[in-house]
């Protein structure tokens, strides 16, 4: 079983286009233990993308030091990112809701200001942490649900999703995917020996989210891990990052294009499935665009058709696209037996003529000749 899914681990499942991508880290030690940002940057590298990337990481700072942060600051402006990634102390996003709106809610909305006013380009992306192995102890007495592991780490999803939706920002899952990795195998040990830091394996798990949440594309079969990681592991680990974010890009509100449909021979029903954009353009591949959010679409002809769905964000600076190709098959002798047929009269089954009444049957006679029997029930 080993040699199987060595071999799988070599294989790419998927062929997906170069990608370069410039990343600021905003944050602390959680950052910068075990060097977070190059560890994605190296992921990146097995598959030909590019991440280019600096860092504000000064030990324990939170998001209001970094409001004020002259080094933050400059280094979000020295440059258009496409990704600004906000990382704040690993406890005060977790802590009670008076403090959190208080302290961090305004602290949040500073930043978010910040960048906005460098570029509407950017992209916020909030950096969900992990709650600490045994809970927070500290803040156990006050505020109960941070008590434990489980408890501490749904009070960090539930508010940097908050932050997320609140700035139409992006998430990248980190603290979900550790809490999978956590339920699959308890004894791979994330966390360093203050029960609080990442080990080397929480921060590889931690920089496969990145690349996935980042690239949108899975780290599954990257040739790149630490030394003190051997592949079975690594691979495993990858499989959690690929997971957690592909499944649920929605979720993480991570910018994305993607649609469904219902073909009903010439007519398509189009549910629309993006999330984190601004304004969307269908192209139905006939021709015919539309913006609706949800479009229904009626061809006039038989092919094949290539529908593109294509999202903007950030001022139209972010572009994705998602496609689906349809056949439509319209039979010609429906097409000339419907051409210009007009009801000439309608008579009940004795042939009166009549206003057809629901429920009955009646005689329907067009102006080709032809003689159709309904029963109308509405």
């Amino acid at each position: 079983m080993k040699k199987f899914l060595l071999v799988l681990f070599f294989i790419p499942l998927f062929v997906y286009s170069q990608q370069k991508k410039e990343v600021l880290f905003i944050g602390n030690s959680y950052t910068y233990v075990n060097d977070l940002p190059t560890l994605v940057e190296q992921i990146a590298l097995t598959f030909g993308d590019t991440l280019i990337h600096d860092s504000s990481t000064p030990g324990g700072a939170n998001f209001s030091m970094h409001s004020a942060n002259s080094q933050t600051i400059s280094k979000i402006n020295q440059q258009q990112w496409d990704y600004v990634v906000l990382q704040a102390q690993s406890q005060e996003p977790s802590l009670s809701p008076g403090y959190v709106n208080t302290n961090v809610y305004p602290a949040v909305q500073t930043l978010i200001d910040i960048i906005e006013q460098s570029s509407l380009c950017i992209e916020p992306m909030f950096f969900m942490t992990w709650g600490r192995k045994y809970g927070d102890a500290g803040n156990c007495v006050p505020w109960p649900p941070v008590c434990t592991y489980l408890g501490m780490q749904e009070q960090l999803r539930l508010r940097y999703l908050d932050f997320a939706f609140i700035h139409n920002a992006s998430c990248a899952p980190v603290g979900m995917a550790w809490k999978q990795s956590i339920a699959q195998d308890s004894a791979l040990n994330l966390f360093s020996p203050d029960n609080s830091h990442p080990s080397i394996y929480g921060s590889y798990l931690a920089a496969c989210t990145f690349y996935t949440s980042i690239f949108k594309k899975s780290p599954i079969g990257s040739s790149f891990w630490p030394n003190s990681i051997d592949s079975i592991t690594a691979y495993n680990l990858q499989q959690i990052a690929s997971n957690t974010v592909l499944d649920s890009l929605t979720v993480w509100n991570i910018f994305n294009a993607d649609f469904t449909f219902v073909q009903n021979n010439d007519s398509i029903s189009f549910s629309n499935l993006s999330s984190n954009f601004d304004s969307i353009v269908w192209n139905f591949g006939d021709g015919n665009t539309s913006t609706s959010i949800h479009p229904n679409h009626i061809y006039s002809g038989s092919g094949n058709f290539t529908i593109t769905l294509t999202a903007y964000t950030n001022s139209a600076c972010q572009i994705d696209t998602s496609t689906a190709t349809i056949s439509v098959s319209i039979p010609s002798a429906i097409k000339e037996n419907t051409k210009d047929k007009i009801l000439i009269r309608t008579t009940d089954i004795q042939g009166r003529n009549c206003m057809p009444l629901k429920f009955f049957p009646y005689l329907y006679f067009y102006n080709d000749g032809t003689v159709e029997k309904k029963v109308t029930l509405e």
